[in-house]
């Protein structure tokens, strides 16, 4: 069995791109049911966030697995294979375990250090057990992720500061305005992206926030987080009437098609009304139509990367820290991977061994006779599943801890050959 990852990011593929590939929380279990029904599929995970689609899969067959995963890719998107390929990274085992390493800890993200994405692998592991695409590999390849992230947050000073994809494009609006506090901002969506733009543009000095919600009852809950800074809050059927009476939007949901374009924004916006708007979604919650409006400047999560650019010097060097860090988690994962070789040697010796054990021990009790009571039974019982324990104990702890894969290889030979394990080793 081997890992390997296939997928895009904001470094391989556009917005336009990404959003074509996204694949929202609902439709996680369809796709994860899809891909476990390919061949050469064994276990599968599926990472979907703003900036990257990424299919973690293990595999018996590797170049049939990165196929079948391409030909889904394809499929999802409605892209050819052909035009798909382009954008596509893949990763075999070692970089792709050290890949969802460097992902967890925030250095593979579009702003160096950012926290939310640690969130994000926490519930694609959550998800992919909950429908059975993660089992014992990914399983502890995404443990080993999730702690790989929390070690380098509380290790290093990588995750200071505004390190967000919301904070990054608060401080592009503030470039393009200098002063925040006398423009009208309306936020549409209350998710936490939402409560994290809430919280940059207050420290920017803004003071007139609006949001705008589906429902209710998570824009009152995103409001009581913010007591001091009155927000106010309107419903979706307000929404164009709140846009038009805004200086500054950001949109943040989960919308799968725009929800602002040339059509429904023409028609509202004052004469010679200025309007910008920050869509930090993807899928893109503004159509790239509005930008033919003259009075409408409109910016995505791909303009962002001038706003990242100005702060990355000083958090590389901070990622420097996280580097030592990321080798001690990704040889950790290693010795444990090499030790699953053992695993079907170790089976056999302990099923051969077991075997004499029970059978001797049935010869001795039937010579012992019935009068030989139960609770003798059970002490010669314990007595020898002791013995066994104790005689494999050493061979197993040695086997496993052997790291040079050849010297490992000749121990397991040698057991085999010495007990004449080839005829029961077991298929794991």
């Amino acid at each position: 069995m081997n890992i390997a990852v296939v997928g895009l990011s904001h470094k391989t593929a556009p917005v336009e791109v990404r959003e074509k590939l996204s694949i929202p929380e609902p439709q996680t279990e369809s796709a994860i049911a899809h891909l476990m029904n390919y061949p050469h599929i064994h276990e599968v995970a599926v990472l979907s966030t703003c900036n990257r689609l990424e299919i973690y899969i293990v595999s018996n067959e590797t170049t049939q697995g990165i196929h079948e995963v391409t030909q889904f890719l394809s499929e999802h998107s409605k892209l050819p294979v052909i035009s798909l390929r382009q954008h596509l990274f893949i990763l075999l085992h070692h970089d792709a375990i050290n890949h969802i390493m460097r992902v967890a800890a925030g250095l593979d993200s579009l702003v160096l250090g950012e926290g939310q994405i640690l969130a994000q692998v926490k519930n694609t592991h959550r998800l992919g057990q909950q429908f059975n695409g993660i089992k014992t590999i990914l399983n502890r390849l995404f443990k080993q992720a999730l702690t790989t992230g929390k070690r380098v947050r509380t290790e290093t000073s990588i995750g200071t500061g505004a390190v967000s994809i919301s904070s990054a494009a608060v401080e592009l609006a503030q470039i393009k305005v200098e002063n925040l506090a006398p423009y009208r901002i309306t936020i549409i969506g209350a998710g936490k992206m939402s409560r994290l733009l809430v919280q940059h543009l207050i420290s920017k000095g803004a003071s007139q926030i609006n949001i705008v919600n589906r429902s209710r009852g998570s824009a009152e809950e995103l409001a009581k987080l913010f007591p001091d800074q009155p927000l106010q809050i309107y419903l979706v059927p307000e929404m164009m009437k709140v846009v038009a009476n805004s200086d500054i939007v950001f949109t943040s949901t989960s919308a799968t098609e725009p929800i602002l374009d040339r059509h429904n924004l023409e028609p509202i916006l004052p004469p010679h009304h200025q309007l910008m708007l920050f869509d930090i979604s993807v899928p893109r919650n503004v159509d790239a139509n509005v930008n033919e409006l003259a009075n409408v400047h409109a910016f995505n999560v791909d303009d962002l990367k001038a706003v990242v650019a100005q702060n990355y010097e000083s958090r590389r060097k901070m990622a420097q820290e996280a580097e030592k860090i990321l080798d001690e988690e990704v040889e950790s994962f290693d010795v444990w991977w090499r030790s699953l070789e053992t695993v079907s040697t170790i089976s056999s010796l302990r099923n051969k061994i077991e075997t004499i054990r029970e059978q001797e021990l049935e010869k001795a009790l039937s010579r012992l006779g019935s009068e030989f009571g139960e609770k003798h039974q059970e002490i010669i019982e314990a007595l020898t599943r002791g013995i066994v324990n104790k005689i494999l104990h050493d061979p197993m702890v040695q086997l496993r801890s052997q790291q040079d894969v050849e010297a490992r290889r000749r121990c397991m030979h040698t057991l085999e050959m010495l007990f004449n394990l080839h005829g029961e080793k077991q298929v794991i």
